[in-house]
C-alpha cells in the first residue's frame, strides 16, 4: 500500500495504491469523499481516494509519499467502512529504507547490470542494479516492493534480463535530493547508518 499526498498540484486528496493495476480495465464509484477503484475483472480493489482529507484526518505532513498515523489509518478504515465498502486498509512498513551490499554478481545476460544480495535488516534481498559506482560494503537507499520515489514513479518487484529483483537502489536525483549529482551512481550513506530505518533526507544528505 502506497499512500501520497500533494495539496500543491493535486488539492486536499489522499490517494491510497492498493496493487498495480497492471492495465487492467478499472471502475470506480464515489460515496461521499471517498472513491473506491477496482478492477472490472473480479471488483478487487487497486485504490481509494479521500477528498477533503485534511478535513477528515486533520493536519498531513509531508509531499510525495506519506506515512499515516495509526488514529489516521484507523478514521480513514471507519470513512471507508461509512462509504458501505467492505475493504481495510493495513498500516505498511516503510518501503524506502537503508541498506547494506553484502554481495555482488555479474548478471548472466548483462555488461553493466549487477545482482546484488542487499541487507535490510529483517531479511536479505536481491536487487538488479546498473550503477557503476556499487560496491561491496557499501550503505545505500533500497527501494522496496510498492514503494513511490518523490516523482511519482512507482516501484514493483519484477526481474531484470530474466533476473528477479525484489526493488531497486536509488541515486540521489531519483530521490529528489538537493543539490543531487545529476549523473549516474547510487546514493551511498555512511557506514555507521543504521540498516533497516526509512530514508529520512534530513539526516541522512548533507548536500
Amino acid at each position: 500500500m502506497i499512500v501520497t499526498y500533494n495539496k500543491q498540484q493535486v488539492g486536499d486528496v489522499l490517494m491510497i495504491i492498493m496493487q498495480d493495476e497492471k492495465k487492467q480495465p478499472v471502475s470506480f464509484t464515489r460515496v461521499g469523499d471517498v472513491t473506491r477503484i477496482f478492477l472490472q475483472a473480479n471488483d478487487e480493489a487497486t485504490a481509494f481516494n479521500l477528498f477533503n482529507a485534511s478535513k477528515h484526518l486533520g493536519e498531513i505532513s509531508g509531499n510525495g509519499e506519506i506515512a499515516l498515523s495509526a488514529q489516521q489509518l484507523d478514521k480513514l478504515n471507519c470513512l471507508i467502512a461509512e462509504a458501505g465498502f467492505s475493504d481495510v486498509l493495513q498500516y505498511h512498513k516503510p518501503r524506502i529504507v537503508t541498506a547494506q551490499v553484502l554481495s555482488l554478481a555479474p548478471h548472466p545476460d548483462s555488461n553493466h547490470l549487477k545482482v546484488a544480495q542487499v541487507d535490510i535488516a529483517t531479511e536479505v534481498i536481491q536487487i538488479v542494479a546498473g550503477a557503476p559506482n556499487i560496491e561491496v560494503g557499501q550503505i545505500v537507499v533500497a527501494c522496496l516492493d510498492g514503494s513511490m520515489l518523490p516523482s511519482g514513479k512507482l516501484i514493483f518487484a519484477g526481474e531484470l534480463r530474466g533476473v528477479k529483483s525484489a526493488g531497486m537502489l536509488a541515486s540521489a536525483r531519483e530521490l529528489s535530493l538537493p543539490n543531487a549529482p545529476q549523473k549516474r551512481g547510487i546514493l551511498v550513506l555512511p557506514q555507521d547508518t543504521k540498516l533497516g530505518i526509512p530514508f529520512n533526507p534530513t539526516q541522512h544528505w548533507q548536500g
